[in-house]
């Protein structure tokens, strides 16, 4: 399953929940982020999370949802925002995807700098929380419209 995993700077929480189902889903998932607005660069403290917890880092990159806009992308079967609600960020649209949800986490890197560790960390385990739900389903077999509903169900 090809995720695509928006937010708004691409920084923080769509990277770690793309290195989250890359990485933790025993190849099932391959997962890419982007954002609307990218900030350029991957947050420190993100690459500093995923190295703790023994995530590979290379090639991680801030970058334009455009990108996956492009003819020769990769195909999506579905697109996850993470977006938080509290800041009345604006979250990307993405058409076209078979599937869609919204699994909202607050931006860590929206926090204090000595609060920032700790707000990292509980967005990393909000969304792994949320990645092992999915992995816990048989997805591959479930129609789209099931799909939907485990997905919206996780996020909620």
């Amino acid at each position: 399953m090809n995720i695509l995993v928006l937010c708004t700077g691409n920084s923080a929480r769509s990277i770690l929940l793309e290195s989250i189902l890359t990485h933790r889903s025993d190849g099932r998932i391959t997962a890419w982020s982007a954002g609307s607005r990218p900030a350029g660069k991957v947050h420190p403290q993100s690459i500093a999370l995923l190295r703790e917890k023994g995530f590979p880092t290379d090639g991680l990159s801030s970058q334009s949802w455009d990108d996956y806009a492009k003819y020769d992308a990769p195909v999506m079967d579905a697109v996850i925002t993470v977006c938080g609600s509290a800041a009345a960020e604006e979250c990307p649209y993405w058409p076209g995807a078979p599937v869609r949800a919204h699994w909202g986490v607050e931006d860590p890197a929206a926090a204090k700098p000595d609060d920032q560790p700790a707000a990292f960390a509980g967005a990393y385990r909000l969304l792994d929380d949320r990645a092992q739900q999915l992995f816990a389903l048989p997805f591959e077999t479930m129609s789209q419209d099931d799909l939907q509903s485990a997905l919206n169900r996780i996020g909620a």
